[in-house]
């Protein structure tokens, strides 16, 4: 095939299934052995078949007994399918996605097959979630102590290890919201076994903002601990629409979820946003924080400032990428709350055999207390 195509659906309480279809006929029933198995009892052992039609792909049912569909009406023939269809067997539904082939010659074909292959691992990576929560902590500045973790994602997938590859191949699909889901769950999944239940930080992609799915699955993370601290995270670019924030903020009250707006700084700061629909976290991106106690007085007083009117709206503010003694101290001093960055601990596997897991940099903190000088 000169594509690589692929099915991919979402189960009502399971993630989202890549499926990609590497060679026809492509036999999709219960029975095993079969192309794809689909373990549901609506669907056939022999359900339906995929087959190549010159340079595209058809569909056709085997006599099923819940029939296959194609955007809505029963197959009774073979059907050629195109891109973004949608192709359901019995009651389980599936989109139809197309990558094209690159056929230059050269670094461009190689890229070609790496995307490819890519894409084949991404769909490993979500049907056997294969991500591995990891926990960075956020300390409280004027006790060090712990005040929660924020989950980031990472995998074991080949090529797949950062947040970045992650959804770089979750674009080329156009689902990078079900990949932001399944971090968020499979992290707070993690934490939960965590004893003294720390305060959570779980984000969410910009593409969340416009989906209406994004309450359902924040509805999902509380039904599935009540206890838990949580608090939401939006990358403050996507704080555009002072109207749907107040309405998300309202909800996110009602399920007592918090809210955070990430890397505040790093663009325009949408201080209008920030006043008519006020987050308990602010977070200053780390740009703003990395070298700040060698910045020049006139940046600081700027920062200061903002620290000030922050917490003047009862807004909690958070310094990210804090990394040295010296910028630890001068966030200190501007009025910082909390603190977070490799200073104080790297993202690592949860712990589950620490009732609260301190970095070594925190611990190191604790027993001395903080003075103005740099041997903290």
């Amino acid at each position: 095939m000169d594509a690589v195509w692929f099915l991919i659906g979402q189960g009502d309480d399971e993630p989202s299934r890549f499926v990609p279809i590497h060679s026809t006929p492509f036999l999709i029933g219960r029975r095993s052995g079969s192309s794809y198995t689909i373990n549901s009892r609506t669907v056939s052992g022999l359900h339906a078949e995929i087959v190549q039609v010159r340079q595209s792909l058809a569909v056709r049912d085997l006599q099923s007994t819940n029939g296959t569909y194609l955007n809505g009406k029963r197959v009774t023939e073979q059907v050629v399918l195109s891109e973004d269809d949608l192709v359901q067997f019995a009651d389980v539904a599936f989109r139809v996605r197309r990558q094209a082939a690159c056929r230059e010659l050269g670094t461009i074909q190689t890229n070609g097959y790496d995307r490819a292959l890519a894409l084949v691992q991404f769909d490993k990576l979500m049907r056997d979630r294969s991500v591995v929560p990891h926990f960075q902590p956020l300390v409280k500045l004027s006790s060090m102590g712990l005040e929660g973790y924020e989950v980031l994602g990472r995998s074991r997938i080949l090529g797949l290890e950062t947040p970045g590859a992650m959804f770089s191949a979750a674009a080329q699909l156009n689902v990078e919201v079900e990949l932001s889901r399944l971090l968020r769950w499979e992290g707070l999944r993690a934490a939960s076994r965590y004893p003294g239940r720390p305060r959570i930080f779980v984000n969410t992609h910009p593409s969340e903002m416009s989906d209406s799915g994004l309450l359902n699955s924040m509805r999902s993370l509380r039904e599935f601990s009540n206890e838990m601290a949580i608090v939401m995270e939006i990358h403050e670019k996507a704080v555009t629409d002072s109207q749907k924030m107040q309405e998300l903020r309202k909800e996110l009250v009602d399920l007592n979820i918090g809210l955070a707006y990430d890397d505040f700084g790093a663009g325009q700061a949408r201080l209008v946003e920030l006043v008519e629909v006020r987050p308990d976290y602010l977070k200053f991106d780390m740009q703003l924080v990395q070298g700040l106690d060698k910045a020049s007085p006139e940046r600081q007083k700027m920062l200061e400032a903002l620290v000030r009117m922050t917490r003047d709206l009862g807004i909690i503010t958070l310094a990210e990428g804090i990394e040295t003694d010296g910028e630890h101290l001068v966030c200190q001093q501007l009025g910082f709350e909390m603190g977070q960055g490799f200073f104080y601990g790297k993202p690592a596997p949860a712990n589950i055999n620490a009732s609260i897991v301190i970095p070594a940099p925190v611990c190191d903190l604790l027993a001395a207390p903080v003075s103005s000088n740099t041997d903290v």
